[in-house]
């Protein structure tokens, strides 16, 4: 199991014994001060940046709609407080609800409360008291005179020609379409009357609003899945605790039992993809002969009810398929790779001892957490807030030929301009959100700023938890004596090294790390944009470029992982620190390459574990075939959805527990190469690894028995 020889060293020098070293190097000085000075000043920006949006920016642009005079709907405190709807004079104008929802409609909005639930014209109304009362609300708030002639009321567009049955979506006035039978109706009619003396179809409408039903659908579905948590979230707490309590139990076990643990996971998994596979089978089985069973999953295409799937016989065995593909694997993994997992077990039952020794390591992922809340947070609020910080602007809008059509222009004043006097059918009305000053025109690069410094600090923060529990861990393994010649307080006195002294060291990992994210995300940005384009060779070479930045920053993970490990023991400069780092990786490529990744394997294995027995007992509890509880769980629309959450969640748990233990060893094995380099076993040079680990390598300290 030795590692590669290097005779030509080109990968740096062995380390050489020093006397003077006994684990982590307290008596340090600041690493990398540029990065930490460019830090500080990028922070400062952030906050100015953030003060700015905050100032200039207004959410209620997106939370409530605006009308054609630039007022809110629904606003608290407005005269349009009791409003919250809006409504179009003329639908049959809008081209689509992303124009609804995004710009304006070239007709008058008004904010109402309530939409029209029948239909009406104004030509007809005005002959009946009780409907031209009904009619008013849906005019503009200054129409008063009743007895004025229909023609000039129309002609000045303070009233709608007609009212249509509608139905609030986003809080938009949309025509009520419905499909019977193939047939697109509005109210029970397939015709409407225009309010000017001619009846018209329907679909017109449908073109006014179309994929209106589409939206409506996803809006539904958000209404259902919203329902299902009101009414399962306790019970998704509840399996969110027990995966949290196993994960807890689990990494106790693996303290004293670390042996057992691991072939115990490893067969535990190996049995519940084993029933996994005897279950999909069975419910494959059991669809055979039933009607509607043998439809091909292209054939259904995609439905927002996906207990639809589960009544087919091909998406069961789809999931067989897949198991049994997952299955096959592991047992191949574990056939070839089972000599190293006695020593991957080894390096496991040693992260267990420093993980019992330093106990608050388990608790460390919630501050981690806490402060990568905090940064999602914030760059969530001030991408808002820059998002809303445009001013209205106004242009004219005209059903005939005009000059000025699509031109800016001011309400107050445009009643008194040429435009009306060219252009008598032209109307100045609200268009969207932007501007014309220096802010506005550079609003994008703030918006970029704010997702940069979004991965910088998500970035610094994780590197700061690393490189916390990595000093920890280095303190315990070259203790000689253990527990006794380890510091009182590790984990805080890594912490605070970590900050006093290596703030710029972290900054300027995770700035590497970020400025390849950010990159990343700009590809995927133009691959959504050149989608529609037929250009192959720009997918193809997007394509590529995705995949080498993908592998890029997989590589400077692992690369600033090691370095951050460095960093904590030695309190050497980052570049340093990873160029040490990857140098003594490449000397023990062997190890690297078998032993690490299968310690990784064995954590991914007991991922697996919690979440798939957490996902099945999920599963059966909210379908409803537990008989004990039948009774207890919730009635849902989708029960996919608190099983999905219960699923994600409890991976996201399970990985807060595993990663501090992967932290560990990961530490404990570059240390572990260190003491091989340094070292000999001599009186004078003892190794300061564990028994267990000496005994597998048949390593012993020279004039000590074999343990």
């Amino acid at each position: 199991m030795g590692g590669r020889k290097d005779p030509d060293g080109a990968y740096g020098t062995p380390q050489k014994y020093d006397p003077k070293f006994k684990g982590p190097i307290y008596d340090r000085g600041c690493t990398d001060v540029a990065c930490c000075i460019l830090l500080v000043l990028a922070i400062v920006g952030y906050v100015v940046v953030g003060i700015v949006a905050w100032t200039h920016g207004d959410p209620r642009k997106v939370i409530y709609p605006t009308d054609s005079r630039g007022q809110f709907c629904g606003h608290q405190g407005t005269a349009n407080e009791d409003k919250p709807f809006l409504f179009y004079f003329d639908i049959v104008k809008c081209a689509s609800p992303l124009v609804l929802l995004e710009f304006q409609c070239p007709t008058t909005q008004i904010c109402v409360s309530k939409c029209p639930d029948r239909y009406m014209t104004y030509l007809g109304a005005y002959l009946v008291p009780a409907d031209l009362q009904y009619y008013r609300q849906f005019c503009v708030p200054e129409f008063g005179d009743l007895s004025k002639a229909p023609i000039e009321v129309l002609k000045d567009k303070e009233c709608p020609a007609m009212l249509i049955p509608s139905t609030p979506l986003a809080r938009r006035c949309l025509p009520a379409i419905q499909a019977k039978k193939g047939v697109i109706m509005v109210g029970n009619e397939t015709t409407y009357d225009d309010g000017r003396g001619s009846r018209r179809n329907v679909t017109e409408l449908l073109e006014g609003a179309k994929k209106a039903n589409v939206v409506l659908e996803m809006r539904q579905l958000a209404m259902k899945i919203f329902e299902d948590y009101t009414v399962s979230w306790y019970w998704i707490i509840i399996g969110l605790v027990i995966a949290m309590v196993a994960s807890l139990i689990f990494i106790v076990l693996l303290r004293f039992l670390a042996g057992i643990m691991v072939w115990v996971m490893i067969v535990l998994v190996i049995l519940v993809l084993g029933y996994g596979i005897f279950h999909c089978y069975m419910e494959y089985a059991k669809l055979k002969g039933e009607a509607g069973s043998d439809v091909s999953l292209t054939d259904l295409g995609f439905q927002t009810d996906l207990r639809v799937y589960l009544h087919l016989r091909q998406t069961w065995l789809a999931f067989m398929i897949i198991l049994c593909v997952v299955e096959v694997v592991i047992i191949l993994l574990l056939i070839f790779l089972r000599k190293r997992i006695l020593i991957a077990i080894a390096l496991i039952k040693e992260a267990s001892r420093a993980v019992g020794h330093i106990m608050m390591s388990l608790l460390f992922p919630l501050c981690t957490f806490f402060l990568l809340c905090l940064c999602i947070a914030y760059w969530a609020s001030t991408a808002v807030f820059l998002s809303t910080s445009n001013e209205a602007v106004y242009k004219v809008f005209n059903e005939s030929a005009c000059q000025f059509s699509g031109q800016t222009c001011s309400p107050e004043k445009f009643n008194t301009s040429n435009v009306t006097k060219l252009c008598p059918d032209a109307q100045c009305l609200f268009a969207f959100y932007g501007g014309e000053t220096a802010y506005h025109k550079y609003l994008i690069i703030l918006q970029f700023f704010n997702v940069f410094m979004f991965f910088w600090l998500a970035n610094f923060v994780i590197a700061l938890g690393q490189v916390t529990l990595a000093g920890a861990f280095a303190s315990y393994y070259w203790a000689f004596k253990k527990p006794d010649d380890m510091p009182a307080f590790p984990l805080f006195s890594a912490f605070g090294r970590a900050l006093r002294y290596h703030t710029g060291s972290l900054a300027f990992g995770s700035l590497i790390l970020a400025i390849v994210q950010v990159i990343r995300v700009t590809l995927e940005y133009l691959d959504h944009r050149l989608k529609a384009a037929d250009n192959k060779f720009a997918k193809f070479l997007l394509s590529c470029l995705k995949c080498c930045f993908w592998c890029l920053e997989k590589f400077i993970k692992f690369l600033n992982r090691n370095a951050y490990i460095m960093i904590a023991v030695y309190g050497t400069n980052f570049c340093t620190s990873a160029r040490n780092a990857f140098f003594l990786l490449m000397r023990n490529i062997i190890r690297v390459a078998v032993l690490d990744k299968v310690t990784d394997f064995l954590f991914f294995l007991g991922k697996l574990l919690i979440v798939g027995s957490v996902g099945i007992l999920a599963f059966f509890f909210f379908t409803q075939r537990i008989k004990l509880v039948q009774d207890t769980a919730p009635p849902l629309n989708y029960y996919w959805v608190p099983i999905l959450t219960v699923i994600v969640g409890s991976y996201l748990i399970a990985h807060g527990f595993f990663s501090v233990y992967g932290m560990c060893v990961d530490t404990l094995f570059l240390c572990f190469l260190e003491d091989l380099e340094r070292n000999d076993g001599s009186a004078e040079k003892p190794y300061f690894m564990s028994p267990d680990l000496k005994k597998l390598l048949k390593k012993t300290n020279k004039g000590q028995p074999e343990a």
